[in-house]
């Protein structure tokens, strides 16, 4: 599929989203040769309209963003590009150029810092903690959450029930990374679930 550049007078809008978090992260502007650029180097690199030039991302700052996939849209004019971003995207220093109240996908960031943990081991670190225990102390620490759940949810505060719904989602994940399987995995389970 080829990009259609003449819909908007050579340029094309191009959505950056985070590869692992799929938070977006940004949007900027590619001619054809900033998207030819783009995709030989690997590098985001926009056309400037206020600079009237091409631009790479991180150029000055060293926050490039690393192209992990390129998707054209139904109609050819629109770009995402899913990114491995080095450092924060937006030149305020914020992971994302929008912003939002808090990173909705969170999850998936909590995911990476939980494998993060597991390949490089951190002092004082409860991830370690419980990855030193085995899988059947996680497993057991996933069934305790749930039943704190269950009774928080019956009985208890909806301070409570938040709290430890937050523990039970947080060893699930943990319990994921010990079999290694993915959240990635899960959704694409329940997605073929839901057809």
């Amino acid at each position: 599929m080829s990009i259609d550049f003449k819909k908007g007078d050579g340029l094309i809008p191009v959505i950056i989203q985070d590869d692992k978090t799929l938070e977006v992260l940004m949007l900027g502007y590619m001619n054809d040769e900033a998207f030819a650029k783009t995709e030989t180097e690997g590098k985001v690199t926009f056309f400037s309209r206020s600079k009237n030039r091409l631009w790479t991302k991180g150029e000055e700052s060293g926050n490039f963003l690393y192209v992990k996939s390129i998707d054209i849209d139904c109609d050819q004019d629109t770009v995402l590009i899913k990114a491995d971003p080095i450092g924060p995207t937006c030149h305020t220093g914020s992971r994302s150029c929008f912003a939002t109240s808090y990173n909705q996908n969170f999850i998936f960031k909590l995911e990476q810092v939980i494998a993060d943990r597991y390949d490089n081991p951190k002092e004082g670190s409860y991830v370690n903690r419980m990855q030193a225990k085995g899988l059947k102390r996680i497993a057991q620490k996933v069934g305790e959450e749930g039943v704190e759940t269950v009774i928080a949810a019956l009985s208890e505060t909806e301070f409570d029930f938040i709290n430890e719904s937050s523990d039970l989602l947080f060893h699930l994940l943990m319990l994921l990374r010990e079999k290694n399987i993915t959240l990635e995995t899960i959704a694409k389970n329940l997605e073929g679930r839901h057809k």
